[in-house]
């Protein structure tokens, strides 16, 4: 018998409506939209309006991801939701969740690795299918990220936005050629690295939630070399190669880690979906939303072999290869 693989069924996003560009943060901080753009190929980001919480943006990520599936909240037994910035201390954002869309049945649960949520929300969902712990998943990257920037510093207040993305997951129908679905995940971490990107607070520590802090040099060093090592793992466990992937859709921290990443894979430009230009760092909601623009406009279509990755704050990593 023919391995079932984990599907994306759908997927959905949403963005606040508000747009703050760099012409806008360049009224309140020492910066320039040609500086913004030069170091991160930023120009505008969403932020999420006052009262408007992650919950609120996942929820809404979730109900489109469903609608494009054509399925119901009755279809869903898991909820995985991957965020860095929680609604609160506790309950998991999941569960809050689950109740906005109105699902009394199943389980909700949260992820935290940071930007790289999405990535091993995937990797719990897929694993969860194939044990038969789970039959249909909603997995969701949502972020409110500006709640927990120093407006004051401008090497880190440009760099992120909020917003949220989701697909459904289930195990494919038996047969096919080629087989669609998860073909392979790597996933990594390595704690030594957790003080080059995390908050100076949390419940334990302060009592507090603290700000984004991040020795940029320090990322972007680490990132190119972490990003290809697990795009390497997964190709070496399928058999697949550069010359085979239709699209990489990278986590969208900052253009230029992800031109030097494509360089060193040696993935063409116009393989690479870019979506940093317009929703800045969405952290764990940035591969989601890179997805939902590339399967809305049309460029990725049922059988295209396509990778995702994401690195961030721990330091976590991880890639996927997707028939999609």
């Amino acid at each position: 018998m023919t391995e079932r693989h984990s599907i994306l069924r759908s997927v959905g996003a949403y963005l606040p409506v508000r747009i703050v560009t760099n012409d806008d943060l360049a009224k309140t901080v020492d910066t320039s939209d040609e500086w913004i753009v030069q170091r991160t190929g930023i120009r505008q980001r969403h932020i999420a309006a006052e009262g408007e919480n992650t919950s609120d943006l996942a929820t809404e990520a979730g109900r489109k991801a469903l609608a494009n599936a054509g399925l119901t909240v009755e279809d869903i037994d898991l909820i995985v939701v991957a965020t860095t910035t929680p609604d609160m201390t506790f309950p998991a954002t999941a569960t809050v969740v689950q109740h906005k869309l109105g699902m009394r049945h199943g389980a909700a649960f949260d992820i935290q690795a940071v930007c790289s949520g999405f990535v091993y929300a995937v990797a719990t969902a897929d694993s969860y299918l194939k044990n038969n712990l789970a039959k249909r998943v909603l997995v969701i990257g949502a972020e409110t990220t500006s709640r927990i920037l120093d407006w004051t510093d401008r090497t880190t207040c440009v760099l992120f936005g909020d917003g949220a993305g989701a697909a459904v997951m289930e195990l494919g129908k038996d047969g096919g050629t080629p087989q669609r679905g998860i073909l392979a995940t790597a996933l990594r971490s390595d704690g030594h690295y957790w003080n080059k990107l995390y908050t100076d607070g949390g419940p334990s520590s302060t009592q507090s939630i603290g700000h984004v802090r991040m020795e940029g040099r320090e990322v972007f060093k680490h990132a190119v070399g972490m990003i290809t090592d697990v795009v390497h793992s997964v190709f070496e466990s399928t058999g697949y190669g550069v010359d085979d992937l239709d699209w990489f859709v990278p986590h969208q921290a900052n253009k230029r880690i992800i031109d030097a990443s494509g360089q060193k894979l040696g993935i063409p430009p116009e393989k690479i979906v870019i979506t940093v230009d317009r929703h800045a760092n969405t952290s764990a909601a940035s591969v989601p939303l890179a997805l939902n623009t590339a399967v809305a406009d049309g460029r990725i279509k049922r059988g295209d072999l396509v990778m995702i990755e994401a690195m961030g704050g721990g330091f976590t990593w991880g890639a996927s290869l997707i028939r999609w």
